[in-house]
């Protein structure tokens, strides 16, 4: 089986638990989801792609409070929100030039998780945090599981090629 197979089956068995754990602790499972795909769609693996990825998505609540909190104050104006709107999704992806919030798709995803919420963003924090979480354990499970298969493989090649033969050196 291949590292992709590997990391379905990780993938499969914790999407459950995820959506057990959302339920028990009343946490918005869909955007525990959302924490999952930024982690898997980030570029950079391990600790370093957990960390970009969870720094951009807490811009992103963030940047969506401010959009929610700005269109707010002056709400018969609409021109404001849509202003306001348009700054903060440039701002949103001209902070990709700082190295740790280089992801821009996991600040429009924490964005989108708290607009989806409609501004609940303690509640969406949670979530994508928890999601983050269960995306790294998701791939990395995943990827280690994969490792030990490869490994039991080259070692059952090993013991078919290199059988010991006794008497063989001249007797």
């Amino acid at each position: 089986m291949n590292v992709l197979v590997m990391i379905a089956i990780t993938t499969g068995i914790l999407s459950g638990i995820w959506g057990w754990v959302a339920i028990s602790l009343g946490l918005i499972s869909w955007a525990g989801f959302l924490g999952c795909t930024a982690y898997f769609a980030c570029p950079q693996g391990g600790l370093r792609g957990l960390l970009i990825s969870t720094l951009t998505c807490l811009s992103g609540v963030f940047w969506a409070v401010v959009i929610i909190a700005g269109s707010a104050m002056r709400p018969e104006w609409n021109i404001l929100g849509y202003l306001l709107t348009g700054v903060v999704a440039f701002l949103m992806c001209i902070q990709a030039r700082q190295q740790w919030l280089a992801f821009v798709p996991g600040t429009f995803i924490g964005a989108c998780a708290t607009f989806a919420a409609q501004g609940d963003w303690r509640q969406v924090v949670v979530s994508l945090l928890v999601g983050l979480m269960f995306g790294y354990a998701m791939k990395n499970s995943g990827l280690w599981l994969a490792k030990q298969r490869e490994k039991q493989q080259n070692e059952a090649v090993k013991r078919t090629v290199f059988t010991e033969t006794k008497g063989s050196e001249g007797s």
